[in-house]
């Protein structure tokens, strides 16, 4: 029976049968709370708390000076795909004190997009090795920031040394279509990898 407030959007409805989990990963200060409000259909959760003076010794800000909050848990956000799926979308804190949140959201996923930045490149290899440990498939976008340097993607890949298999696409996250094609291409790799696996 389906609920009676379904039709405001905050609850599925009863056609629901199948619900998707996925994982928005990256370093710190990446996007991935962007990008999850803006695919939510529902108000996300975050869980945004204000940096303190003590975070100054381990939270880098070279570049991100006039960041103020960081994420201490995780980011929660809904999309309805389909009458009979839908899919649960959920962001990882980016520093590696959180590494052990990381395993345990993980668990249930079907794969992970991994949000990088062309200003940090090098802190998004702990992200990708964290994933191939986990053996949790992956898509990478590449958030683009206002400013940030333009490489050719054939290159951002070398730099990551990502297998040719691995989806890389461009990605705004504060923009929906954009947002969406980049998890169009996730979908799309975890759709030939269930077909294929080899």
């Amino acid at each position: 029976m389906g609920s009676a407030l379904a039709s405001d959007g905050l609850y599925l409805g009863a056609s629901v049968k199948t619900a998707v989990k996925i994982l928005v990963v990256g370093h710190f200060a990446v996007g991935k709370t962007t990008f999850v409000g803006t695919l939510s259909e529902i108000r996300p959760l975050h869980t945004e708390e204000r940096m303190t003076k003590a975070g100054e010794f381990v939270d880098d800000l070279a570049g991100i000076e006039d960041k103020t909050t960081t994420t201490v848990a995780m980011d929660f956000g809904r999309l309805t795909l389909t009458e009979q799926l839908v899919l649960y979308i959920f962001g990882a804190p980016g520093q590696q004190r959180f590494t052990q949140l990381w395993h345990d959201l993980s668990l249930g996923a079907l794969g992970a997009l991994v949000l990088v930045d062309t200003n940090r490149l090098e802190m998004s290899f702990d992200v990708v090795n964290l994933l191939e440990q986990r053996g949790l498939p992956y898509a990478v976008a590449v958030n683009q920031f206002e400013g940030a340097p333009s490489y050719p993607l054939e290159e951002i890949r070398e730099a990551l040394d990502l297998l040719p298999t691995t989806p890389l696409v461009l990605c705004d996250a504060r923009d929906h279509d954009s947002s969406v094609r980049a998890l169009i291409a996730l979908v799309d790799h975890l759709i030939a990898l269930e077909r294929d696996p080899a």
